[in-house]
């Protein structure tokens, strides 16, 4: 797949950058490595994330040519040969709105992910879901493809945002010692490792925090004699804290950073439905669980969920099944 997708670029001309709605560092680190690297290569390319990142991630955009589908698409569409979709393995983890665009493209698509279980709907796809994020993937393309003096440091930063958010700074069990060459390289061509951390976690506001030690302080839950953890918080409790897109990031880390605690789950109620996170460590893995019983899906260590019933019903159906949390022998 590494031939055809090095031939299909040579080839390209003009090309869209894609990536799944509610964009995280992976997704936007992995747009904008790309779109430089394309931009390196004397092509033209144009970004469009769903919808609107996080106010911390947006600062990574300077200097991208993007669009925000949900505010429209000003773009001729048949100038454009080639829809790469990278950090997706599936067009529905783009939303409603923009998944006939992705699926109706006209042109080759091409899928770049780290997700297991890819959806058949791209002429090229490229999955490795045993690299840490899409990010280095990414990297490890550019590499393959005979192309690695075309990472500069603009490239490199948004490969280093994806590898640094995606792995939980480099602690996850998906990081390799092939992880730690590619930091390596990010490094030697002045990549500002310090400078990309602290954009993005010493961002914090006042009410933000507050919000977080609610979560911590008052809604924090443990299962007696099971090794899991839970947090929830209501639509109303998020408005009384000024709640901003991003503000309830890494938080069901936070949980699952308990002594004895191996399973986290994190419920938001948002307007739409129920957005569930779970991270895992050890022998339980969460993806199956997530997608068996919350539409959801993601890595064995890390996945996402949602329901459209209430938050309580949600919550209580997470309870009934616990059970199908058990070890893997």
């Amino acid at each position: 797949m590494i031939d055809a997708l090095r031939t299909h670029i040579t080839e390209s001309q003009k090309v869209f950058i894609t990536t799944h709605k509610s964009p995280d560092g992976d997704a936007i680190g992995s747009v904008v490595s790309w779109y430089f690297f394309f931009k390196n290569l004397g092509k033209e390319a144009h970004v469009i994330v769903p919808d609107r990142p996080a106010d911390f991630l947006l600062p990574f955009l300077k200097d991208v040519e993007y669009s925000i589908f949900e505010q429209g698409l000003n773009e001729n569409i048949s100038e454009y040969d080639t829809l790469f979709c990278l950090d997706y393995n599936g067009a529905s983890r783009v939303g409603k709105e923009m998944e006939s665009f992705v699926l109706e493209f006209p042109s080759t698509k091409i899928m770049i992910d780290h997700h297991p279980n890819p959806q058949d709907f791209c002429e090229i796809t490229i999955s490795r879901p045993e690299v840490c994020s899409t990010a280095q993937l990414i990297f490890e393309c550019i590499q393959e493809m005979g192309f690695l003096p075309l990472i500069d440091e603009q490239v490199g930063n948004g490969i280093y945002l994806g590898m640094l958010t995606d792995t939980g700074s480099f602690r996850f069990p998906s990081v390799t010692s092939k992880t730690h060459e590619v930091l390596a390289h990010l490094l030697k061509i002045g990549v500002n490792h310090v400078a990309i951390h602290e954009a993005i976690y010493d961002v914090n506001t006042v009410s933000r925090l507050q919000l977080r030690g609610f979560a911590i302080a008052e809604k924090l839950e443990l299962f007696p004699g099971l090794p899991i953890g839970l947090i929830s918080l209501t639509l109303d409790e998020l408005r009384r804290f000024n709640y901003q897109k991003g503000d309830t990031e890494g938080l069901v880390n936070v949980i699952l950073s308990i002594e004895g605690i191996s399973i986290a789950a994190f419920f938001v109620e948002h307007e739409d439905g129920i957005k569930i996170s779970f991270r895992s460590k050890g022998k339980y893995f969460v993806n199956e669980f997530s997608a068996r019983n919350f539409m959801g899906g993601g890595h064995q260590y890390a996945a996402g969920g949602f329901s459209t019933d209430s938050l309580s019903v949600t919550i209580d159906r997470f309870r009934s099944l616990v059970d199908e949390l058990i070890p893997i022998k």
